[in-house]
């Protein structure tokens, strides 16, 4: 009897993960009919990091009024674990690229206040630890726009107050804290992600980033060079640097200002979903033999730092053969075996293009599973 593990993320715009782990299931039924199968919602720190969490501990889901991106009103949710105080938010929820129509990018005028509006009511529910989720950000201003939601003032060379906006970030020459922030500098937080760019610079958060927030070239180099103005200040005013640390530019630097004006760790998002699902406890205990993992889109980034890498890191650990799922493969397959993927999968056939693809995720899915474990298990 075989022993398999699903950890698979969305297939964006197509299937959500329990979709994807149900269609994986089907196809691993019909080829093994005594398997024995187990699955776990998982996620980087970006998208879907609520559900995992809310899938893996209990916790009360909150509403808060905030704010969107763009400074419009907004209902957000987070979770809270009144048992240890803890709050976990995802920053898409009130600062992501999922509440805005495509014409309203426009990453010089975003903002993650919202999201500090969020961290604000957590606290004001007990919370003393924040695990913020990042990814899917539709700003770029180095997390002044939370730090500005919870007591940190940023000024203009006449000492007038500036809107905590990417657009912005190159006035500023003074940073005050009020006595708000009094509130916050016992509180413990955790910035989740899994990309490892720096702040800027071309690996940095306007140049990978800002294009696919609606930025045009001219004004990527504009919000570059405000990322390094503000860091000059931070120096000065400060005497903090964290500009260069792999991970500072994710979420448009909302990871530099965590870390900046909140003390915040970097955590690996995979690894700390993984561990806190148990999945080490769940290998050994229940003997598998297999683990599948997949997202939407396979390409240079899943090897840098997604979800798939961190899966086939941990099972390497326990030397258990990886297959992945994807509904387009943009990247040698070779590489990934380098990675450790015994065997890639794309839902995706050029002759019948990406929407069928999208369209039949699932059946699809189901196909090459059971194709490749009946060949396997031969």
């Amino acid at each position: 009897m075989m022993n398999y593990l699903l950890i698979p993320d969305k297939f964006k715009g197509s299937l959500t993960a329990t979709e994807v782990i149900n269609a994986v299931s089907n196809g691993i039924k019909r080829a093994d009919t005594s398997s024995n199968i187990f699955n776990i919602i998982a996620s980087d720190g970006g998208d879907g990091f609520l559900d995992a969490i809310s899938n893996i501990i209990c916790t009360t889901k909150t509403q808060v009024e905030t704010m969107d991106p763009m400074g419009r009103e907004l209902t957000a949710s987070y979770l809270l674990n009144s048992k240890n105080d803890t709050a976990y938010i995802e920053l898409a929820k009130a600062s992501g690229l999922e509440l805005l129509k495509e014409e309203e990018r426009n990453v010089m005028q975003m903002s993650t206040y919202g999201t500090g509006l969020q961290i604000k009511d957590a606290v004001s529910r007990g919370a003393k630890t924040i695990y913020m989720g990042l990814g899917g950000s539709a700003t770029n201003d180095a997390g002044i726009g939370i730090a500005s939601a919870l007591g940190y003032i940023f000024k203009d060379k006449n000492g007038e107050e500036v809107k905590p906006i990417g657009a912005n970030l190159a006035t500023v020459f003074k940073i005050e804290k009020s006595e708000t922030f009094k509130k916050y500098e016992d509180v413990k937080f955790y910035a989740v992600n899994d990309v490892d760019n720096p702040l800027f610079g071309i690996n940095g958060a306007a140049h990978v980033y800002g294009e696919q927030k609606g930025a045009s070239k001219e004004e990527i180099i504009f919000l570059d060079a405000g990322l390094i103005h503000l860091n000059k200040i931070i120096q000065e005013e400060l005497q903090k640097d964290f500009a260069l640390v792999p991970g500072a530019g994710a979420a448009g630097g909302t990871a530099y200002g965590l870390k900046t004006f909140f003390d915040a760790e970097y955590l690996s998002g995979v690894d700390f979903l993984l561990e806190l699902a148990e999945v080490p406890k769940i290998i050994e205990s229940q003997k598998i033999n297999y683990i599948v993992t997949g997202e939407g889109k396979i390409d240079s980034q899943t090897i840098h730092g997604k979800l798939v890498n961190g899966v086939v890191k941990m099972a390497k650990k326990h030397k258990i053969p990886v297959v992945a799922i994807c509904g387009k493969l943009d990247v040698d397959a070779n590489e990934l075996q380098k990675l450790g993927v015994q065997k890639v999968m794309q839902t995706y056939n050029p002759s019948k293009g990406v929407k069928y693809s999208m369209e039949n995720a699932s059946q699809l899915i189901e196909e090459l599973i059971e194709d490749y474990f009946l060949k396997e298990l031969i």
